[in-house]
């Protein structure tokens, strides 16, 4: 079998460099095996904003460009929804936050994001006792039926193979890869936080910080906006919310663990005066990196060998406008950005 790409992966960021292959005419195969868990668990939320400190996520526009049309094309294409743009209300603790607030939404590079005027929600069970600052260009994606229907387009093209990779079966030769029966231009690999098993990336500074949240059932909350505290609640549709989340950098299992239910419940509680109940803890790894860039680019050695990786909390915005930039670099020779380029990291290491 011939393609132009093998695609290790079919996270967020798999499932986005397959189909931005698909758009520009390439042929492709995806191996997976379903031991990373993070685009399945992941809250799917997206902002362009870094509400701890009121500041706009790096290259914002573009990604909101790029990434949002990806998504919409995507359930036209595949017949489903799994976007969904919704206000979300950064709940504000003091007046002094407030005035934070007016600051920041005062200056030209977040006036587009940031409402000038505070909202009050009205509503019962949410406490409020100050008001809520309203971020533009929100919503979430539902990334676990978005993996779920694209795995299911990609058998139904046979392009899509449910194993375990085995590196010691690669062979990169001049201008292709051997796997197994497999022969192919190019070979990406979108692993994760898998990548820890990766021989040719494995020496990248991958770290994973593990995140726990909930799905709850508050029939009586009634909430139809994201609310963003210390904890953020989405609402996900018949009465069911999605809660989160945690940040652990030593635990790298996806177990779930009682302090992370305690920590979301105690903080759940401080936001929300309703009855609920858990539906489902969840547990995972995101892939972040200790810069807080993603990891882009072609192999030290192998120039048919590349990354995508380290979306961190992102990813919803990131994954999309990610592959659009390594697909550029390999097929049209633009040159990636210094910041999330892995040269930035073979500098230091080869140096």
């Amino acid at each position: 079998m011939e393609v132009d790409y093998l695609i290790i992966g079919s996270g967020l960021a798999g499932i986005s460099f397959a189909e931005t292959c698909l758009l520009n005419h390439k042929t492709i195969m995806v191996i997976n095996d379903n031991s990373q868990n993070s685009t399945t668990i992941a809250g799917g939320l997206y902002n362009p904003v870094v509400l701890k400190r009121f500041t706009k996520i790096w290259e914002a526009e573009a990604q909101l460009e790029i990434s949002i049309p990806f998504y919409k094309n995507l359930e036209e294409k595949l017949n489903e929804k799994f976007l969904f743009e919704i206000p979300l209300l950064r709940k504000l603790n003091s007046i002094e936050e407030q005035n934070n607030w007016f600051t920041a939404s005062d200056k030209p590079t977040l006036s587009n994001y940031l409402n000038i005027n505070l909202e009050t929600l009205e509503n019962e069970f949410v406490s409020n006792n100050y008001k809520f600052g309203k971020v533009n260009h929100t919503g979430f994606l539902d990334t676990k039926k978005l993996k779920e229907t694209y795995t299911t387009f990609l058998i139904s093209e046979k392009s899509y193979l449910q194993e375990t990779f085995d590196y010691s079966k690669l062979v990169a030769e001049e201008n292709h890869i051997h796997y197994k029966n497999i022969k192919a231009k190019q070979i990406v690999f979108a692993e994760g936080f898998g990548i820890h098993s990766n021989p040719y990336f494995n020496n990248l500074p991958l770290d994973g910080t593990k995140g726990e949240l909930f799905i709850i059932k508050a029939e009586n909350l009634d909430l139809n906006e994201i609310i963003n505290s210390s904890i953020w609640i989405l609402p996900i549709g018949n009465d069911l919310y999605k809660v989160g989340a945690t940040y652990n950098w030593e635990d790298k299992t996806t177990t779930k663990t009682e302090a992370g239910k305690k920590e979301l419940l105690s903080n759940l509680k401080e936001l929300i005066s309703c009855e609920f109940e858990i539906i489902e803890h969840l547990a995972g790894i995101r892939p972040t990196v200790k810069d807080r860039r993603p990891l882009l680019g072609r192999h030290f050695a192998e120039k048919n060998i590349y990354i995508l990786n380290g979306m961190g909390t992102r990813g919803v915005l990131f994954a999309p406008y990610l592959s659009d930039k390594l697909y550029q670099y390999i097929e049209n020779n633009m040159e990636l950005d210094n910041e999330i380029s892995i040269n930035r990291i073979y500098k230091k290491l080869f140096r």
